[in-house]
């Protein structure tokens, strides 16, 4: 929700920032929230890990003003498609990219049972939905689906046995394998889930996932579902270069959430209407009714770093004038990408984590929303085209918002229905036009993703999609300047190839008055997600309460659930690997 950069809060103009920025006042006006008590804090960033740290400090009686340069929300916002209302409706919401907010997630859930919603005991969490399945579509051959939760009975005890049985059953039934190959991946996962912390941080981190699994030496079938699929769903990074440490972590999770242990939930849900409405317009609202001030449409520049402490966040208003934000904390909740822009080589000398940033990749997956003048029920829930060279993700939402006529509440009327698409392949060439997604132009790309996912639906006798009904399309704006030799993304992601975890930095810097959070810190679920940036923004906001000695309880971290029944294995692994040996499961 974009919020104006006036609030009922006075947003004081003054002179330069103090504390010894003379330089910066010949070039800058200065804004400046005033608090008693050291408890001013400037948060940069509203995306999930900006507004989790401005709840966290708000409901702790901190004087809070957030900084966005696009919208509040992030990459997790839906948006409005412009031009698109009529007849009294809501535009047609579309969106970054599709999410979900699985069961092993838990710190998120917390945050958003304490957003209030109408009619809802439990706030914007009573808006999850859960999916029944999920399937992977594949060209030519037969679709898999996936009945959520799994339909097996979970073993009373978890043991590496029961946990072989439940595996290799579901495994059998759904990717029909040959029997070897089965075997040899339930075989691997036990290995992973039987490793101690110091073999996943220092062998598996360095180890690709296609590596650990001997992809190459396996079926075509095997790779696309079991290398190829697993890691474009979980971690959204290529195969061959996905840290197994990322890849099993997240896989172990979500193994013991269908097993029915550790989880807030069913494995897959997702919202009941658009994010904004949803989620995103009542989280803003109720961070303003705590005092939290928002300034949209101001960009940060750098920060300025003086006698070893941040002086000033140097940003650019609405208008293009240059002021110097002064405050007594600074959170940087911008993704990585952006938040490196603002680090000086002073600053980088201050705190090395800052430099290693440098080394955190992204990558593209960007979002394409295709609106259709029928309802388009390919399944209850995710749909992921294993074949498709642009590496397709989908789902249709129409039907999971209950409450939402779609045709009634948004566009022109004729729309019925959207099929949110992710595209997480920009430099494949694709199979209508022969050219990589940064090759074509937006309109070749949405006929390509069309032709892609056309060819991964409607190849077993059913006319899935029909051209007929396809209404209109949407692409993500971030994405600019495709079918150019300068293309260019606004909005990319984390990804996690092997030994990035050691360049992931902690929220606190070795600045007393800086702090980071963003979904590129170092938390426990290891992964670019919400639930990685709500993470981070509570350690943020713990580590600043430490510094500003404040008494206020700390936020609570919830690790990863981590089964007890493995913790001896895993006690075994360590002197294992302390003798230089293998996994006691591992066979090679």
């Amino acid at each position: 929700m974009a919020r104006s950069g006036s609030t009922r809060r006075t947003f004081v103009v003054g002179a330069a920032a103090a504390g010894g920025t003379a330089a910066l006042a010949g070039r800058a006006a200065a804004a400046q929230r005033t608090s008693p008590g050291g408890r001013s804090v400037a948060v940069l960033g509203g995306g999930v890990a900006g507004l989790t740290a401005a709840h966290e400090l708000a409901e702790r009686g901190f004087t809070v003003t957030v900084y966005e340069k696009k919208a509040l929300g992030g990459k997790a916002r839906s948006m409005d498609v412009p031009g698109s209302a009529k007849g009294g409706r809501k535009p047609l919401p579309a969106e970054h990219g599709f999410r979900f907010i699985p069961g092993i997630y838990h710190n998120l859930p917390d945050t958003l049972r304490r957003i209030p919603f109408p009619g809802n005991a439990d706030g914007v969490f009573g808006n999850l939905v859960a999916p029944r399945e999920m399937m992977f579509a594949r060209t030519g051959r037969e679709n898999i689906r996936f009945p959520i939760p799994w339909v097996g009975n979970p073993p009373p005890v978890l043991t590496p046995d029961e946990i072989r049985r439940a595996l290799t059953a579901l495994l059998d039934t759904a990717c029909h394998l040959p029997p070897h190959e089965t075997a040899y991946f339930v075989n691997r996962v036990l290995v992973f889930l039987t490793s101690c912390d110091e073999r996943r941080n220092e062998v598996w981190e360095r180890t690709p996932w296609w590596d650990f699994v001997r992809a190459a030496q396996m079926s075509e079938d095997y790779q696309r579902i079991l290398a190829v699929g697993i890691t474009r769903n979980i971690v959204a990074t290529k195969a061959e270069e996905a840290s197994t440490r990322t890849v099993g972590t997240l896989g172990e999770a979500f193994v013991f959430n269908a097993l029915g242990r550790g989880a807030d939930g069913p494995p897959d849900r997702i919202l009941n209407a658009p994010t904004n409405e949803a989620w995103i317009t009542p989280w803003a609202d109720h961070l303003a009714g705590l005092g939290v001030e928002f300034r949209i449409g101001w960009t940060v520049r750098e920060l300025a770093f003086h006698a070893g402490r941040i002086a000033a966040a140097i940003v650019d208003d609405p208008q293009g004038v240059r002021r110097n934000v002064t405050a007594d904390h600074y959170i940087s909740a911008m993704p990585v990408e952006h938040a490196r822009r603002t680090w000086n080589a002073e600053l980088r000398a201050a705190d090395p984590q800052l430099a290693r940033c440098d080394r955190l990749p992204t990558d593209w997956m960007t979002g394409i929303q295709f609106y259709l003048t029928e309802p388009t029920p390919i399944l209850h829930g995710h749909l992921n085209c294993i074949d498709s060279p642009w590496s397709l993700t989908a789902i249709a939402q129409a039907q999971h918002w209950p409450d939402r006529d779609f045709g009634t509440d948004y566009g022109d009327g004729r729309a019925r229905d959207c099929l949110s698409v992710d595209v997480s392949e920009w430099d494949r060439p694709g199979i209508l036009y022969g050219k990589t997604a940064k090759q074509c132009t937006r309109e070749e790309v949405a006929r390509e993703v069309w032709a892609q996912l056309k060819a991964a639906l409607n190849d077993t006798g059913q006319t899935v999609l029909r051209d007929g009904a396809l209404h209109s399309w949407f692409l993500d704006p971030a994405v600019d300047g495709i079918g150019t030799p300068d293309p260019r993304n606004d909005e990319q992601l984390l990804i996690h190839p092997t030994g990035t975890w050691f360049n992931r930095p902690s929220s606190r810097t070795k600045i007393p008055n800086l702090f980071l959070a963003g979904d590129y810190v170092a938390v426990d679920i290891d992964l670019a997600t919400m639930e990685g940036a709500n993470a981070a923004a509570r350690q943020a906001v713990n580590a600043l309460l430490d510094t500003a000695g404040s008494g206020a309880e700390r936020c609570a971290v919830k690790p990863l659930y981590r089964a007890p029944e493995f913790e001896a294995l895993k006690r075994h692994d360590k002197f294992r690997y302390g003798l230089g040996l293998r996994n006691a499961f591992d066979l090679g």
